[in-house]
């Protein structure tokens, strides 16, 4: 399993081996123990999810009001999507920042979202699979999302795609009106809540 430091403080790429022959391939996208030895905490899964997408559909940028706050790992179980992490943690390093990963049916690359980051992607082929593994269960009310489109993250959404949005996403607030509005996740406080002791 291979590990690249993502641009956002605490975000992480793992690329685990690929193991091919004439029947087919096999591949582990998460193990527990590179997963521990690179981050330092365990993945306490409580909850998986799973999406279906069409080429061009975008969803996000997702969140998770903290407390309680909630990690996610995430992989391309079919298809094609350029993933996308934004720090939206206020007093964070990174804050505002963000970074992307490719992920397809070729590397297996998967992401790790720390407590309280952004999370977007955009579906590069029809019928992209993405699965999720996250730290706490869903509770609507606690669900949140900024502006795919805002300016002022200016993300990376593909010249050639043409985006396709839910009406939840469409009306997204900005980085800006979510910190106005005091929604957005405290920095130290998400480090808390991955050490164990901040719920």
């Amino acid at each position: 399993m291979k590990v690249r430091t993502l641009a956002v403080q605490g975000a992480l790429e793992f690329t685990p081996d690929v193991f091919a022959d004439g029947r087919g391939l096999f591949v582990s996208p998460f193990q527990g123990t590179a997963f521990t030895e690179a981050t330092g905490v365990s993945l306490p899964v409580v909850q998986t999810n799973h999406s279906q997408s069409r080429r061009g559909v975008v969803r996000g940028v997702h969140f998770t009001a903290t407390p309680p706050g909630c990690a996610k790992y995430v992989y391309c179980a079919r298809g094609r999507a350029l993933d996308i992490v934004v720090d939206i943690r206020i007093g964070s390093p990174t804050f505002g920042q963000w970074d992307t990963v490719l992920m397809d049916q070729v590397d297996f690359r998967t992401m790790y979202f720390p407590v309280g980051l952004g999370h977007a992607f955009v579906a590069l082929e029809d019928d992209t699979v993405m699965s999720y593994m996250i730290t706490s269960e869903y509770v609507p009310s606690n669900e949140l999302a900024v502006s795919v489109v805002d300016p002022e993250l200016d993300l990376p959404i593909p010249a050639d795609v043409t985006p396709i949005f839910s009406e939840r996403d469409r009306v997204a607030m900005t980085l800006t009106e979510a910190a106005e509005r005091g929604v957005l996740p405290e920095y130290s406080q998400c480090l808390a809540i991955e050490r164990g002791d901040g719920r």
